[in-house]
């Protein structure tokens, strides 16, 4: 027992510290922090395609009209993939409460099992999937 704790600590730390390191290089640094409005980590639409003055660039301004869109469709993108990842810490919530409810029945502590383990791996998924858009947005600027 002590072993398998053992292991799942070093496989946190792991994804903790690699995730964080992931994290902190794919962020894009952005260029006007006046107009860099977030809620909730929720980027905005128009992320990286305002000027100085926190309006929005003409298309031919940031590069094309394809650098345009595609930067508002990575903005879009980042968006859905948190709304993602806040959805499986929900559904770890959710786990926890029928795991700490389920009074030790077998079928509803492994079905508790199974959600939290199904949230964790989207979480994970869905933190480098944000890492990976931003490293593309990042190319784009």
């Amino acid at each position: 027992m002590m072993q398998k704790i053992r292991n799942w600590s070093a496989a946190l730390l792991f994804v903790a510290t690699l995730g964080g390191a992931t994290m902190t290089v794919a962020l894009p640094q952005t260029t006007v922090a006046a107009c860099s409005d977030r809620l909730l980590t929720f980027p905005a639409w128009y992320k990286g395609i305002q000027n100085a003055d926190c309006t929005i660039k003409n298309p031919n301004d940031s590069g094309g009209i394809s650098k345009f869109i595609w930067t508002i469709v990575l903005n879009v993108i980042e968006l859905m993939l948190q709304l993602v990842g806040y959805i499986a810490v929900v559904f770890i919530i959710i786990g926890g409460f029928k795991f700490l409810t389920g009074t030790g029945t077998p079928d509803t502590v492994a079905k508790a099992r199974t959600t939290i383990l199904n949230a964790i791996i989207g979480l994970v998924i869905s933190i480098f999937s944000v890492a990976i858009v931003n490293v593309v947005a990042g190319t784009l600027k």
